[in-house]
């Protein structure tokens, strides 16, 4: 057959008229396995291939439950009123103080990271923190005695630090006698804590609980918080708090990405500290040894990062509808996510084991399963979906900078909105991927990219590494199945308010 036999129908005015399809260079589209591809590009011919996959179906009836949610009526509105909140929030630092009085904790009282989770379930690390905890607080004098009185639970209690409006790093353990940050939102008036960040190595967060780590969190509640009061406080009163979603978004801009690269954030904020502490007139070795402890930790402003993301998120929560994360977090055993149309309910599935680069002495084989609350960074577009902004990053927790390029740009892939405050330079200040929605990681496949610490799975290790993790899928398909459950019967359009 000549190729001026293959013809197609091609509409003119008011008739049809025969035109070639093979006149000019094929143009061939495929998608799916490469085979096709191969063939056409062999014989010289130009293929765009497109990165399609079918929409995950497992278990069975997730398809059919991610089709119910994307015919929701309210889906859209609700999308844009999730993201809306959660842009609009101005988190600003307003105070520092003892978890007792913050979150009117009680002796025998602990948060922790993560979904809720029991003792016997309990992750090396979270245990040993929380054994720490237990000597921190003066519950136990040796950690057999702290082990055996948390195993029998008898006085004690704990539950997620997200189900108090709080985010910790890593084991996430707040106790009564710790200091916390007290965040803000200026415009609604939501407040969010963390708590303060103790460095890297062996500390508590990690799980150990070493008579050093106990020293310096007890240096911590009679020092370090109480001088950062008193600066924050007089910063508040002649007002001036310190803008937190103005650094973060400063920092971004200066390499850091908010999760496992802080260095210019926590710059920034000794910087902006500095005049206020020596305002308020603490002794002088107080002074000296704060301004240590600050400059040499570069993870300091992690812990004023992780209370901003969970004013963001927790903006976004409860709008009937809306498939956006406002959370992800992990306690060591458990990955665990929160949605803005199923409220407080929890979506579990196994933590994943990171993947990435160890400390002297350390394998793949000493990393306990993912963990901590800092995940929240990821949650509202900074972290490992911003890994763009901070290409030194790599060295840190393994990869090569086009990977840190490439996570980034798949990231838009699953959001719904671009945040101009984080604004990422590389990318021609395209601002950062934010709003996961659910739908949409499941109709590519593509999970958040979370970069984090490991801590080692033996109670008391410290820290072993950092490194690469995904949420499971598990997580979202449990997800979908509940926001198709609540999907109304009525096609009639549900306004959003």
């Amino acid at each position: 057959m000549s190729a001026d036999a293959v013809t197609a129908a091609v509409p003119t005015a008011g008739r049809a008229t025969p035109a070639s399809l093979l006149a000019g260079p094929p143009s061939v589209i495929t998608a799916g396995i490469d085979l096709l591809a191969d063939a056409l590009r062999a014989q010289a011919v130009t293929v765009t291939t497109v990165d399609f996959r079918p929409p995950v179906d497992d278990p069975a009836g997730t398809a059919a439950a991610l089709a119910t949610v994307l015919a929701d009526p309210r889906r859209e509105a609700a999308n844009a009123t999730a993201v809306g909140r959660m842009l609009a929030v101005r988190a600003h630092l307003v105070d520092v103080l003892p978890a007792s009085e913050a979150l009117g904790m009680r002796p025998g009282e602990f948060y922790h990271a993560g979904p809720p989770i029991t003792w016997d379930r309990a992750s090396g690390p979270l245990r040993g923190a929380l054994i720490g905890a237990m000597l921190f607080e003066g519950l136990a004098s040796t950690a057999d005695e702290a082990e055996a009185k948390l195993a029998a639970g008898e006085g004690i209690s704990f539950s997620p630090c997200h189900e108090h409006h709080t985010v910790g790093p890593m084991a996430g353990l707040v106790s009564p006698s710790m200091w916390m940050y007290k965040l803000q939102d200026s415009a609604t008036g939501a407040v969010s804590y963390c708590s303060l960040n103790e460095g890297l190595g062996k500390v508590l967060r990690y799980g150990a609980y070493s008579d050093e780590v106990i020293e310096r969190l007890r240096w911590m509640s009679a020092v370090l918080g109480p001088a950062l009061q008193k600066a924050v406080r007089l910063m508040v009163a002649a007002g001036e708090p310190m803008d937190i979603t103005a650094l973060v978004g400063q920092m971004v801009q200066m390499g850091d990405e908010g999760h496992n690269r802080n260095r210019a954030g926590s710059a920034m904020f000794l910087r902006d500290i500095s005049p206020w502490l020596i305002r308020a007139e603490l002794p002088a070795k107080d002074t000296a040894d704060v301004f240590a402890f600050i400059g040499g930790n570069e993870h300091f402003f992690l812990n004023l990062v992780m209370p901003c993301g969970k004013l963001m998120g927790d903006a976004a929560a409860n709008v009937p509808g809306s498939t956006v994360v406002t959370a992800l977090c992990r306690n060591g055993t458990d990955f665990g996510i929160r949605v803005s149309g199923t409220g407080d309910q929890w979506f579990t599935g196994p933590a994943g084991i990171p993947v990435g680069l160890f400390l002297a002495g350390f394998t793949q084989d000493d990393a306990n399963p993912d963990i901590g609350d800092s995940a929240i960074t990821e949650t509202v577009g900074i972290g490992g979906m911003s890994m763009a902004t901070a290409p030194a990053i790599v060295r840190f927790v393994g990869g090569a900078v086009p990977d840190a390029l490439a996570v980034t740009r798949r990231m838009y892939e699953i959001t719904l909105a671009e945040n101009p405050a984080f604004a990422i330079p590389i990318l021609e200040f395209r601002g950062a991927p934010t709003g996961i929605d659910v739908t949409r990681v499941l109709r590519t496949g593509v999970l958040p990219q979370i970069n984090t610490g490991m801590a080692g799975k033996v109670a008391g290790t410290g820290q072993v590494g950092a490194g690469l993790v995904n949420p499971p899928m598990e997580c979202f398909t449990a997800a979908i199945a509940a926001l198709a459950d609540r999907v109304p019967q009525s096609s009639e359009p549900v306004t959003i308010s």
